[in-house]
């Protein structure tokens, strides 16, 4: 029986090392791939500069690194409180019922809309209804719409797994319920939070569909100075230099561009994993 279960676990083991690999090396050749094609095109003009429309080999993608970096801190800014704050309700002040387990499904379904739909929504919701237009702040809206279902989720599983004496010696030491939410359970929750928010925030500044709806271009000649203006992204921007443009360079700046953009979220999985790190390291249990 025991070397039955041994057999048995060593396949198991084996099988997610072959998936774990898999996935590297996966990873890997996409890497080695984009580098193939477009890393002789990073420099520093091809950084900084401004796009030049009619020779791309004489410009940079410097304004839709910019765009990109203006949409991952209003994503940040918008979804994280609201996302931490809605999972704090749920958890901490609603009760359990029929009506918060209907609530859950919905928030855990809107995880997995396409992002399509979600550009359909901030075309009809931020760009016409209200008014704002193809711009900027809502382009940061409609990708905040589809990142919070990502961090409500991780927030909740986060707030549950604080074990309940937590809040009962906050109590019994006179704290209040915030106090004890504020200085107990939203400490001990908050790495586990942020793990799921930069999965949301990552995928956000990766979508290309929703951009093209509610107001990224592909060619500015300035920097957009106000929410309300349009502005360029690096997904569509590599969209549009892999399928639609007509220059023979296009393909290695694609290549290049989607490069950019991987490093750009490398950037902020690593910051986002060494905050959780000192946010753990802080803890005392």
């Amino acid at each position: 029986m025991n070397k039955t279960l041994h057999i048995k676990e060593a396949i198991y083991f084996g099988l997610f090392r072959l998936t774990t690999i898999s996935v590297i090396a996966f990873l890997g050749y996409i890497l080695i791939l984009l580098f193939s094609i477009g890393g002789s095109v990073i420099n520093s003009r091809f950084l900084t500069a401004f796009w030049q429309h009619r020779d791309i080999t004489q410009g940079g993608i410097f304004p839709a690194i910019l765009g990109s970096i203006y949409l991952g801190v209003g994503v940040t800014l918008i979804s994280f409180p609201l996302g931490i704050g809605t999972a704090l309700y749920m958890t901490e002040y609603s009760k359990s019922g029929f009506w918060q387990r209907i609530i859950q499904l919905a928030i855990r379904n809107l995880a997995g809309v396409p992002s399509v739909i979600y550009g359909l929504f901030g075309l009809a919701v931020f760009a016409q209804f209200f008014r704002l237009g193809a711009s900027l702040l809502s382009a940061i809206l409609t990708l905040s719409a589809m990142t919070i279902p990502w961090i409500v989720t991780t927030s909740v599983e986060s707030l549950r797994s604080v074990p309940q004496p937590f809040r009962e010696s906050s109590f019994a030491l006179g704290a209040t319920k915030w106090q004890t939410i504020y200085r107990v359970v939203l400490p001990a929750a908050l790495p586990g939070s942020i793990t799921g928010g930069v999965i949301g925030i990552a995928r956000a500044m990766g979508e290309t569909a929703p951009l093209i709806l509610v107001g990224a271009t592909f060619y500015l000649s300035r920097l957009p100075t106000s929410p309300l203006d349009q502005f360029m992204a690096l997904p569509y921007h590599t969209f549009i230099l892999a399928t639609q443009h007509s220059s023979p360079f296009a393909r290695s700046y694609a290549a290049a561009t989607a490069l950019v953009l991987i490093l750009l979220t490398f950037v902020l999985s690593l910051g986002a994993i060494l905050l959780r790190l000192y946010l753990r390291a802080r803890r005392d249990w």
